[in-house]
């Protein structure tokens, strides 16, 4: 499996997914713009093999429709499949998917599994990846729900879903990567610091990620094992989480989904 990250947008990541580097054809998720997917293919002789959405907003579907009316122009026999979420609107959706589903594109040596992860919005869903054979990672297309170092606003759900979501996506593998959508993780990790004020593992990442946006190179993927380590939104429990609340509210959090939803409320005013 080789993932790849296009940027579109102020700071949407839009994920190519193929069987190997050298194989053309490719999946993509959450195509908010046609534009920057259609230069990749078109430079890169790549084709399109389905269409994989997380949920309904427009900066994650917007480009459906054009993606597709481009290769039927150029494949005018072929259909690919969109795969999304049953309880949102998705533009063109062929395939419905909630939680337990799973698929295997044709001729292809992975395995989707889907996940229902209601917080960011009520429908929301994430795909797990994973070869059929070999030892490779599994890889994880989690949209807006967990970002690096951070979690989705909460337009639609609530922070009991989103703490269910968010603990959902802790138990998969360390080693699982986070594909999400956006190139947040700067801002998350400046909020960390804050919310985990004690934590040296946010701090020696924040200096990678630096490194890396001054090279203009993605921060992403992330890995499972580094958010449990560095997302304060996955570590509702932790003293230093705990005590950096109770500063800020006088009191501490009664649980962990109180947790959760200070936090957030925390870092939707966040100014650094």
């Amino acid at each position: 499996m080789h993932t790849e990250a296009l940027a579109a947008f102020r700071d949407n990541y839009i994920w190519l997914i193929r069987p190997g580097v050298d194989d053309p054809r490719t999946l993509v998720v959450d195509p908010g713009d046609a534009a920057p997917v259609i230069d990749a293919f078109e430079r890169r002789g790549l084709e399109l093999r389905g269409i994989l959405v997380t949920h309904h907003h427009s900066d994650h579907v917007s480009g459906i429709r054009d993606l597709l009316q481009w290769w039927r122009e150029k494949r005018p026999a072929d259909a690919p499949p969109v795969w999304g979420p049953a309880a949102e609107p998705i533009p063109a959706r062929t395939q419905a998917l909630r939680e337990g589903d799973g698929f295997t594109p044709p001729g292809w040596p992975l395995r989707f599994a889907v996940l229902e992860v209601p917080g960011h919005t009520l429908g929301h869903i994430a795909y797990v990846a994973s070869a059929l054979q070999g030892d490779q990672p599994a890889a994880l297309f989690c949209g807006d729900t967990l970002f690096s170092a951070g979690c989705g606003r909460l337009f639609e759900g609530t922070p009991g879903q989103m703490h269910g979501s968010l603990n959902k996506l802790s138990q998969l593998p360390e080693n699982t990567t986070v594909n999400c959508a956006h190139e947040y993780t700067l801002s998350n990790l400046q909020f960390a610091r804050a919310a985990d004020p004690l934590n040296e593992a946010v701090v020696a990442h924040q200096k990678r990620c630096l490194a890396l946006r001054a090279e203009g190179l993605p921060t992403l993927p992330s890995h499972i094992g580094l958010e449990k380590q560095i997302n304060p939104f996955l570590r509702t429990d932790q003293p230093g989480v705990l005590q950096a609340l109770e500063r800020l509210r006088g009191e501490k959090p009664r649980d962990a989904v109180q947790a959760l939803a200070w936090l957030r409320e925390w870092k939707n005013d966040f100014k650094g």
